[in-house]
This record gives structure tokens, sequence and C-alpha cells, in this order.
């Protein structure tokens, strides 16, 4: 099972995968840690960038292959509509879930105010995540769409008034159940 938390910076993507790997047991691979070794040895979006990028999800792809087929494997991303590396990114799960399947994508949203709100909190930057909160209004601005909205099982989630564990127990019994 390939559980794929997709969102834009600030709706919860890690902490909700950390509640529901919790809930489910499994593994949690978000973003932040497979980008890391790039945002830190090269320049963003340099091709060393991606390079660094592709050559993690590599490690990482081969150590999944590996996992037990019964053990869930919780990936997040801000992966969206008209862009070329979400569609690469996008690609690379679609293969993972061929091997692990099946694939539940989950789409967290929030109220733009309670977006910037969160996106703006200190303990991200710890985590070399963005606190650009123009960025975050600017999603809800021009109305992106998140990547994997025609996959065969979607859910969507509105985080603003739920705490993480909420989302996660809600998360939770989606997969149990389909």
């Amino acid at each position: 099972m390939l559980i794929f938390l997709n969102g834009f910076p600030g709706t919860g993507k890690l902490t909700v995968g950390q509640a529901l790997m919790d809930k489910l047991g499994g593994r949690l691979l978000d973003v932040h840690t497979q980008m890391n070794i790039a945002y830190a040895l090269t320049d963003f979006k340099s091709p060393a960038f991606y390079d660094t990028v592709r050559s993690v999800w590599e490690i990482a792809d081969k150590r999944i292959a590996e996992l037990p087929k019964d053990v869930p494997v919780i990936l997040t991303d801000a992966l969206r509509e008209g862009s070329d590396w979400s569609k690469e990114a996008w690609a690379r799960i679609e293969r993972l879930a061929e091997d692990r399947g099946p694939l539940f994508v989950v789409h967290l949203h929030c109220d733009p105010d309670e977006n910037a709100r969160r996106i703006g909190s200190a303990g991200r930057e710890a985590m070399r995540k963005s606190r650009k909160r123009a960025l975050a209004l600017q999603y809800h601005e021009d109305g992106r769409i998140l990547i994997g909205d025609d996959a065969d099982k979607v859910m969507k989630i509105d985080t603003t008034e739920l705490t993480a564990e909420e989302c996660a127990e809600a998360i939770a019994d989606w997969v149990v159940t389909s």
C-alpha cells in the first residue's frame, strides 16, 4: 500500500503523515527528507539540485522495494498540475504504486488565512521548509490544482479545523475500508 499526501506548503502533510504512521504503522518518507541533501549542497532549482533529488529517489525507491508488501509507505509532496518537475515526481509515485499498490492519494487543503499563518511559523525554518506567506496565498489565488485527482482512490481533506490526529483517523478509516 502506498499513501501519497499531496498538498501545498503549510497544509499539514508532514504532521498528518506522522499521525497516520502512528495509526497504520509503516514508513513515512516526507518530501523534505528526500530534498534536504539537495537544499544543503546545491543551488535550488539548478541542474545539480534536480540530479541530487533524483539520486536520493533512486536510493529511497530501492529501500521501499525491499520493504514487505504489507508495510504501508506514506509519501508527502506538493505536486501540482502545470509543472514539469511535479509531472516527473508524479510518474515516480505511479511507478512505486505499481509495485506496492494500491495507491491512495490524499489532497490536503486549508483556508488561505490559516495556510498563511501556518507557513509563517518559526518551526518550519529549522526543517528547511518555506516560510513565504505570499507563496501560500498565491497558490490559493492562482487556483493551482494538485496532481493525482484522476487516481482510482482519492480523498480530499480540509485541514483548517481538524487536528492532525483527526485527519489521520479519517485517512486510516478510508484506507482500511477501501
